[in-house]
C-alpha cells in the first residue's frame, strides 16, 4: 500500500473517526488530474469536504491549486515530499530539503525500517500533534506550502481527521 494511504488509514483507525473515508488515485498522478478526480468523486460519494494530498516533485503544482480553487477541492501540498510530514513527527526540520532522498535518510534515523510501500502507523501514531504543531508553525498560509521549502499542509487535513 502506498504510504499516504496507509497513513490515513492508520490515522482513521488510531483516532476512532468512521467519518473519514480515503479513496486513492494512481500514485504519480498530475494534480491537476487528481483534483478532478476528487471532484468527480465528491459529487458521486456526496462528501462534505475533498482533499488531495500531492507532493511538489516535478509537477505543475500552481495549476493544480487554480483548479482545487475552481472544484472546491483542498490541497494538502507537502514540499518536497510527504516524508517531510512524517519526518515532524519527530523532530523539526527547517533547512531545505531538494528531493525525496533528503527527507528518508533523515526519517530512517527515527524509523530505521520506514519503506515507502509499508509504513506503519503505530511508529507515527505519538507525535502526529507535535507534527500538526511543527508543521502549523512552518506554514504562514494555508496553500502556500508549494513554494517554501521544506512545508507541508497536510497538518491542516490531518485536523480534520482528529
Amino acid at each position: 500500500m502506498a504510504t499516504e494511504p496507509a497513513y490515513f488509514r492508520g490515522l482513521k483507525k488510531e483516532r476512532r473517526n468512521p467519518a473519514v473515508r480515503v479513496v486513492v488515485e494512481a500514485k504519480g498522478v498530475d494534480p491537476v488530474r487528481l483534483v478532478r478526480f476528487a471532484a468527480q468523486k465528491r459529487d458521486v460519494l456526496a462528501c462534505d469536504e475533498v482533499w488531495c494530498v500531492v507532493d511538489v516533485d516535478e509537477f505543475d503544482v500552481p495549476a493544480a491549486v487554480a483548479e482545487a480553487r475552481k472544484h472546491g477541492v483542498h490541497l494538502a501540498i507537502s514540499n518536497p515530499c510527504f516524508e517531510y510530514w512524517l519526518l515532524l513527527h519527530f523532530e523539526s526540520c527547517s533547512a531545505p530539503l531538494t528531493c525525496y532522498d533528503d527527507a528518508r535518510r533523515k526519517l530512517v534515523k527515527h524509523v530505521p525500517r520506514y519503506a515507502k510501500s509499508g509504513l506503519c502507523f503505530a511508529d507515527f501514531a505519538a507525535g502526529v500533534d507535535d507534527a500538526i504543531d511543527r508543521a502549523r508553525s512552518r506554514c504562514e498560509v494555508v496553500g502556500t506550502e508549494h513554494t517554501r521549502n521544506p512545508s507541508t499542509g497536510v497538518w491542516a487535513l490531518v485536523l480534520q481527521v482528529v
